[in-house]
């Protein structure tokens, strides 16, 4: 990912947070019949023993993907959070010079690492656990998975597999117009609100902007 320095995000708090609040990645991985892309919410690890990132999810067992790919194989999961087109007439400058022209703003978090996959019925019962749980949390009517009958949802531990991502790399790109001058953030902080953007939306459009 091309990546200038005034877009690039490397604080690895920063990081995992953003990978909690948008946890569906694009799983990319290359297999004998070329690159191949899964949809997959993933549950991100920091481990301060070992000062990196653990991501862990979970596929169909029908996926061919834990067969294709061996144990340590490279991948590369995406992770992406807001986006939205900027108009130059939402810049003070335009008025002023008229050097300005469309542009994109968005949010997003790379990760490389080897995957390994787990075929071990204790540890998807403990992860898909863990996983509900983290997005039950806060509801009103929580979901446990103790809620379903006992056998179900064997059968259904059954139907997947899991694997674990030891990360490698991971790098931010929060491009939020912060090559713009302080009065052109916050015109399009302005006219992002203006358009219904929510406040965690704008804070990764146009980071460390505000109203004039």
């Amino acid at each position: 990912m091309y990546v200038p320095e005034h877009f690039r995000e490397a604080r690895i708090e920063v990081l995992q947070a953003f990978v909690e609040r948008h946890p569906l990645a694009t799983l990319v991985a290359m297999t004998s019949e070329g690159l191949t892309a899964n949809h997959v919410p993933l549950e991100a690890q920091l481990r301060a023993d070992a000062g990196g990132l653990l991501l862990r999810g979970h596929i169909a067992r029908s996926n061919s993907l834990w067969r294709e790919l061996k144990n340590n194989a490279a991948v590369l999961a995406i992770f992406t959070g807001a986006d939205d087109y900027v108009s130059p007439s939402w810049y003070p400058s335009k008025r002023e010079h008229g050097k300005a022209v469309p542009t994109w703003n968005y949010a997003t978090v790379h990760v490389k690492g080897c995957i390994r996959f787990i075929d071990d019925v204790a540890w998807l019962r403990d992860f898909v656990g863990a996983l509900t749980d983290m997005h039950e949390h806060g509801r009103v009517n929580r979901w446990h998975v103790s809620d379903a009958p006992a056998e179900y949802i064997e059968g259904m531990l059954r139907a997947i597999v899991g694997f674990e991502i030891e990360v490698s790399s991971i790098v931010g790109k929060f491009k939020g117009s912060q090559n713009r001058s302080s009065a052109d953030r916050a015109g399009v902080h302005a006219a992002l609100q203006a358009e219904g953007r929510s406040p965690e939306e704008l804070a990764e459009l146009v980071p460390e902007a505000g109203a004039p």
